[in-house]
């Protein structure tokens, strides 16, 4: 499956960006899908996952309250939604979609089989 990252952009702090991410796959059925953010010298962070079947949502204790996950069906595609936006929150954003829930954990990129391309998110105080 290939994921399309898209929605990101430059805002000044306090501002709302929602990102999305759509998979190219017909019948797009996930055991999870996450979101992860990454600045040039560190790790990929986890932000945000979110667990087909059940709906059930895990956010990152820096974003919790602030961003929201959700997914559209019919579209293939999940979201990111992300309110009062922080100037840490400055970095280029991934999805992942994991395929089966075997070996997932969600706040963990290696256990995620596909990835999109990254949308760059730049908040300006």
């Amino acid at each position: 499956v290939q994921l399309q990252a898209s929605g990101g952009g430059s805002v000044q702090a306090g501002a709302s960006l929602r990102l999305s991410c759509a998979a190219s796959r017909r019948s797009f059925r996930p055991y999870g899908m996450g979101w992860f953010r990454q600045v040039p010298g560190k790790e990929r962070e986890f932000v945000g996952s979110t667990r087909w079947s059940t709906g059930t949502t895990y956010y990152a204790d820096s974003v919790k309250g602030r961003f929201t996950i959700s997914r559209d069906n019919a579209k293939n595609t999940f979201y990111l939604q992300m309110n009062s936006l922080k100037r840490e929150d400055t970095a280029v954003y991934y999805c992942g979609v994991a395929d089966s829930g075997l070996n997932w954990i969600a706040a963990y990129p290696a256990t995620y089989d596909y990835w999109g391309q990254g949308t760059l998110v730049t908040v300006s105080s």
